[in-house]
């Protein structure tokens, strides 16, 4: 069994009573990501991960600056953004960033408080309060800037029925391939620099109110050739996790330095979505082509009865077929949890996808880690960035 909750020393119910009030959240209101051609990922998210069109903005709603496509699937909304022209800033993010994550927007009650109360605790600003209308009521919306040039916007929409947001409409599409399985934003994943990991959970904590209640050093997180450090941020409620990472000394390059070279700097490296039955979305998504790490070995597989402890009793799931998806198990105190990574689903080595169930567990899989390290860096030799 893993011993990641054993970091918390008197549990998440504890730790969590340290979390600041002033910026109360709600959940994950979307994601929006630059990319080079919004209308083809737009295509690519619904085909292969099963997305359903939602809402559209660009030149034929008045936008003559940039175009959006707006993907639903169950409680999980992503925004795909292209600019119309070379000058845009948004541009300047593709060319220097490629296709990535830019904006992780929060929903809560009041924006402009949300706002205020960063800001005034040192947040450097993105956009000031600003109300939205059209004719189906209004939104608020702010933004802060976190790590690198990712985007955090808080997002007021108690007054407001439309589909996503004022100045989009809805997208009616033929083309809507069947759901997948995948149900929410279970936590998001920021790469940040050599030394900077400390200095963003601090930014986090006194800025955002959250809490580090989980953290693992070099000498858990390890191969033979590479090794980083992470810290897991959460807020009051526990809704919102941002697990941060930076780079540690190793014989090699470490997948947290090939992302920083590839993106060029720090930014959210993968976006964890939840599911309800792993082996079915996990059959689903690959025969829909999207790739996944190579799978670890047969002694992996062979140790997972030692590893779940207590919770092989209650597991459900058969062994042998979580094995011939690559599917990984690991557990903690309060349960077990089921999760596999796809690989980057750009051509930088950047971003990537991971798919997880919890069965209780609410750990991030430290027992995966040297399993699922071993397979990054196998996929790094191929790119020839070990």
């Amino acid at each position: 069994m893993s011993k990641e909750i054993k970091n918390v020393e008197y549990g998440l119910e504890k730790i969590f009573e340290g979390a600041q009030d002033f910026l109360p959240l709600l959940g994950t209101d979307y994601v929006e990501f630059y990319v080079g051609n919004a209308k083809q990922a737009a295509h690519y998210y619904k085909t292969a991960f099963g997305f359903q069109s939602y809402a559209y903005k660009g030149l034929e709603t008045g936008c003559r600056d940039y175009a959006s496509y707006v993907l639903k699937q169950d409680k999980i909304r992503i925004v795909l953004t292209t600019p119309l022209n070379s000058k845009s800033p948004i541009n300047e993010h593709i060319v220097k960033h490629g296709d990535g994550v830019k904006v992780i927007a929060l929903w809560v009650e009041d924006a402009r408080k949300s706002w205020e109360e960063t800001t005034k605790r040192g947040a450097k600003s993105f956009m000031e309060p600003t109300v939205e209308k059209d004719e189906n009521g209004e939104v608020v919306r702010a933004g802060i800037y976190t790590y690198g040039e990712t985007v955090h916007m808080f997002v007021e929409r108690k007054n407001y029925k439309g589909t996503f947001l004022p100045g989009y409409r809805e997208w009616k599409s033929d083309y809507n391939p069947s759901a997948t399985g995948l149900k929410f934003i279970d936590h998001m994943v920021g790469n940040v620099g050599w030394n900077e990991m400390n200095a963003t959970v601090k930014w986090y904590e006194e800025v955002m109110g959250f809490v580090n209640f989980l953290s693992f050093d070099d000498k858990q997180i390890t191969t033979e050739y590479s090794a980083l450090m992470s810290k897991v941020m959460s807020n009051g409620n526990g809704r919102i996790k941002f697990p941060i990472n930076e780079p540690a000394e190793g014989k090699k390059k470490s997948q947290i330095e090939e992302y920083i070279d590839f993106y060029e700097g720090p930014g959210v490296q993968h976006l964890a979505v939840a599911t309800d039955d792993i082996i079915q979305t996990v059959t689903e998504l690959r025969a829909r082509g999207v790739e996944f790490l190579p799978p670890p070995p047969q002694a992996y597989y062979d140790d997972i009865p030692n590893r779940l402890g207590v919770h092989m009793s209650i597991m459900k799931e058969d062994i042998s077929k979580l094995q011939a998806l690559s599917i990984l198990v690991d557990a903690d105190e309060d349960g077990y949890l089921l999760q596999i990574f796809t690989k980057p689903v750009e051509d930088r080595p950047t971003l990537f996808f991971e798919i997880i169930q919890r069965m209780g567990a609410k750990g991030f899989g430290a027992g995966n880690f040297k399993a699922l390290f071993e397979s990054i860096e196998r996929e790094q030799a191929k790119r020839g960035t070990l």
